[in-house]
């Protein structure tokens, strides 16, 4: 059993704009790849509970939290991972088919992208009944990716920064060596 619980209502959302604001992340890891004795970056995505393809942590952020704080959770409600958000990966706008409302009645939304890296998967967390986690390389998860946006996130942010930080140039204390 979980001692956490998922947020759940919209009486607390934040919108601007006419769109409603969500923060999300995408979790990452270092596996150490034998073949050429260095280390391999993963990602981690969780299935959709509405139908196939895979997802990155997301949700609305609300009103008493920083945007960080709002993905930081979801990452936990979600996909059960604790870790460190190392960058803001950019800004996504998408439409949502299953949240319009009336602050929001063409369910557009806006999202804040940040990579988050995983230091402890949890053993329990409020979706484990319905969600499932996968570790998956780049490549793979760009092919697995339910939403055009979160693969845009992934390839465009998350892997240009992953790029040059790993390079020296992305200023995270994270250690991909």
């Amino acid at each position: 059993m979980c001692d956490l619980v998922a947020r759940t209502g919209r009486h607390q959302q934040r919108y601007e704009d006419g769109r409603r604001l969500v923060a999300g992340c995408i979790p990452f890891r270092y596996r150490v790849n034998n073949d050429e004795h260095k280390k391999l970056v993963e990602v981690l995505m969780i299935n959709s509970q509405s139908g196939p393809g895979l997802l990155f942590p997301k949700g609305g952020w609300e009103n008493d939290e920083t945007v960080e704080e709002a993905a930081a959770r979801e990452a936990i409600e979600e996909a059960g991972v604790r870790g460190d958000i190392v960058h803001l990966l950019g800004f996504y706008d998408f439409k949502s088919k299953t949240h319009q409302d009336a602050c929001c009645p063409e369910g557009m939304c806006r999202a804040a992208v940040f990579a988050l890296h995983v230091k402890e998967e949890l053993t329990s967390w409020p979706e484990q009944s319905t969600r499932q986690r996968t570790w998956l390389t780049i490549p793979e998860a760009a092919s697995q990716c339910r939403y055009q946006w979160m693969q845009e996130a992934l390839l465009t942010g998350f892997s240009d920064w992953h790029d040059k930080w790993s390079r020296g140039g992305g200023g995270t204390n994270c250690d991909p060596a």
